[in-house]
């Protein structure tokens, strides 16, 4: 959308139809079909309709992630309503309206994804043409007409289910200020040599290896407890609300890769400290050390620093050193008591200098006798 001062009678004028904008009559029908609704408002009738300025409305679009369509005639009755009812919470105090357009930026950018997956990966493999002769565009209206109802349903279960996971972790936390400021585990695995494979291998066998790591990762973190941030194809950010569960995942990674022939050695780098949280991202000094730490972590090794190691032995994960880990099972033995069982190892390296985030002392993290 954009602002446009001109009046409803010379933009009704102006307006193109649909049969004459040139678009494909199929899309169009697709369209129709998907929004439910035909094109029946230019921006302007759009938000007079809502009863919001042009300017608020120009904002929502854009946050959704729109490209200006000046005063063409092609929004719906469902462009309206939804104006009308984020314009409705602002109204209401529910939200402001700056949240209110975070809102509209957030599920966005969520969704703009999830169609792009459906469409390159879901149905470009599902319209494949039955029968010879026929054209993939003949067999997308039905198929669409079919999916859209069981797509969406699936949509919104499990958009419920993640919301209802969201609130159940805020309203654990301590205070009112953990809610966005949080200590959290983070953790960065990155593929190694991911460069070079990309001037070796074809398009079709890199998209494969980077979906392989991207689907891998995303099982393997939600299966742990954990949650996964972001992939940034040869990368991938992740959580847990505890060192203890951010360390299992971090070496299942660094195992299951290794196991793997087709894919390459990985490194993994972990931060423990105060995480900000902005739509679904985190942010602040804990990630950028943990990115740092990446960086620098030997071959299918994972590396994390000072405050993870201490988290991890305040917890009884793992014990400051084997000397301590030996003298405990003397006492616990001596005593006729079972010794301390611990998940991890941790070995203190060499302290380094971090660009951008001075000195550090990393430790490597390792499974302790066998455990997983």
């Amino acid at each position: 959308m954009t602002v446009d001062d001109t009046g409803p009678g010379e933009q009704d004028r102006t307006d193109p139809s649909a049969a004459d904008s040139g678009e494909d009559p199929l899309a169009l029908r697709l369209e129709q079909l998907i929004l439910g609704a035909e094109r029946r408002y230019t921006p302007f009738q759009a938000a007079r309709s809502a009863g919001v300025s042009m300017e608020l409305a120009s904002r929502f679009w854009r946050a959704m992630g729109f490209a200006d369509i000046g005063q063409a005639k092609a929004l719906t009755e469902a462009d309206v309503l939804a104006l009308r009812r984020l314009a409705g919470l602002v109204e209401a105090g529910l939200l402001s309206e700056a949240m209110a357009v975070q809102v509209a930026r957030s599920t966005g950018q969520t969704t703009a994804r999830l169609a792009e997956w459906q469409i390159d990966s879901f149905l470009e493999g599902l319209t494949e043409p039955p029968e010879p002769g026929m054209t993939r565009t003949e067999v997308t209206y039905p198929l669409v007409e079919l999916l859209l109802p069981e797509l969406e349903e699936f949509l919104v279960y499990v958009w419920r289910r993640q919301l209802a996971a969201a609130t159940g972790r805020v309203v654990q936390a301590a205070d009112d200020e953990e809610m966005v400021d949080r200590r959290l585990a983070v953790g960065f695995a990155d593929l190694v040599g991911f460069t070079r494979l990309t001037r070796r291998m074809e398009e079709e066998e890199l998209g494969e290896l980077v979906e392989a790591f991207e689907t891998t990762a995303a099982d393997l973190v939600a299966a742990r407890g954990g949650r996964l941030i972001k992939t940034l194809g040869d990368e991938v950010l992740f959580a847990a609300d505890d060192a203890g569960t951010a360390a299992d995942i971090a070496l299942r990674l660094v195992e299951t890769l290794a196991n793997d022939e087709t894919m390459p050695e990985l490194r993994v780098g972990m931060a423990f400290g105060t995480v900000t949280t902005r739509m679904g991202d985190v942010f602040g000094t804990t990630v950028n050390l943990a990115s740092r730490l990446t960086s620098i972590a030997p071959r299918d090794a994972v590396l994390m620093d000072s405050a993870f190691a201490k988290e991890l032995i305040r917890t009884g994960e793992a014990p400051a050193s084997e000397a301590e880990a030996a003298e405990a099972a003397a006492t616990a033995e001596k005593e006729g008591e079972e010794p301390p069982s611990y998940r991890f190892a941790l070995q203190p390296m060499w302290q380094r200098p971090v660009r951008g985030l001075g000195v550090v002392e990393p430790w490597l993290l390792t499974r302790r006798n066998g455990e997983q």
